[in-house]
């Protein structure tokens, strides 16, 4: 077995031993099942709103009738998607600083380098044993979303949208794999281990709370429910027109926006499950033409924070004096 294949063995078993994780993990299920719950109770509450409306319509001897409300599955997991980009994110930050950071503090560093291990075994050992944590976790989340639209949702799934679960599934995997390698690369780098966590927390809220909430804010249609122009009456080729006013603005607005993986992750998310208007209904291959270069950028910034971890997970670095 290689020295990589026996670090990632020792890092599953010491995460499988590690009961804060299991909470954190818990506790991340339980809330995205809640938000499930949620927007299932929400839709039935509209649901019986509309049927009392059409009672009072018929009492009144009128045939006018608003469209029903419908029931879109995979929108019900808008919940689950942000609490994965926002605390699955922190999450990932604790499980990669844990995976230096435990090493130096229970003072088995020494005898882990002390072996013949090659120059990148020990930091791609550690991010293929947390990579497989995440995979099973993101599994078990998978499983759990799709029984929670069948069971408390009450919705029916084809195989197109098994595949759409399966490939927000896949892009949290990349996505949760991102932190934990930025987290492992800034804790290996630092002097102190509380350096690298807060680097990393200042970077957690940075991209995932401070630089979404920009965007979100800069944009005029988000300040109205059920957006601005659609209160103003504005059809599309006149909305259009008005945005070309705005043009430098809203460059600014996309250019926040796309600095942000967790905004990259949430916007391919949300077309794949249909949260987004403009994607919902549509065929994968639509979808993936219209926001493939999300995906892209998702996976660039995996492979550059696992090639970061790797380069700066050294023996000099790792044998620095902790604060």
């Amino acid at each position: 077995m290689s020295s990589t294949a026996t670090v990632a063995r020792r890092e599953l078993v010491a995460l499988r031993r590690d009961r804060l994780l299991v909470v954190l993990l818990g506790f991340l299920a339980a809330v995205t099942l809640v938000s499930v719950i949620v927007g299932a109770a929400a839709f039935r509450a509209q649901l019986e709103a509309y049927q009392l409306y059409v009672q009072q319509l018929e009492q009144s001897g009128s045939s006018t009738r608003a469209a029903a409300p419908r029931l879109f599955p995979l929108q019900l997991l808008r919940g689950s998607v942000e609490y994965v980009e926002i605390l699955g994110a922190l999450f990932a930050i604790v499980l990669g600083y844990g995976a230096v950071a435990t090493e130096k503090y229970r003072g088995t560093l020494p005898l882990l380098l002390s072996r013949p291990v090659g120059r990148f075994a020990l930091p791609l050992g550690k991010l293929a044993g947390i990579a497989g944590i995440w995979l099973a976790v993101v599994v078990a989340l998978t499983v759990l979303w799709t029984a929670a639209i069948v069971g408390i949702g009450s919705a029916s799934l084809g195989p197109a949208d098994l595949g759409r679960i399966l490939i927000v599934g896949a892009f949290s995997w990349l996505y949760l794999v991102f932190w934990s390698a930025l987290a492992v690369a800034l804790t290996a780098v630092t002097s102190r281990l509380s350096l690298g966590l807060i680097l990393a927390i200042v970077i957690w809220l940075t991209f995932v709370l401070i630089i979404p909430q920009l965007g979100d804010t800069m944009d005029p249609d988000n300040q109205v429910p059920g957006g601005l122009f659609k209160a103003l009456e504005i059809d599309s080729s006149s909305e259009a027109a008005v945005i070309a006013h705005f043009a430098t603005f809203e460059e600014l607005r996309n250019f926040l926006e796309s600095a942000s993986p967790t905004k990259h992750f949430e916007r391919l998310a949300f077309a794949f499950l249909g949260i987004d208007d403009d994607f919902n209904q549509k065929p994968i291959g639509v979808v993936w033409s219209g926001i493939w270069g999300y995906a892209v950028a998702i996976a660039a910034a995996g492979v550059a924070a696992v090639a970061a971890a790797a380069l700066v997970t050294t023996r000099s670095n790792l044998q620095r004096t902790r604060s």
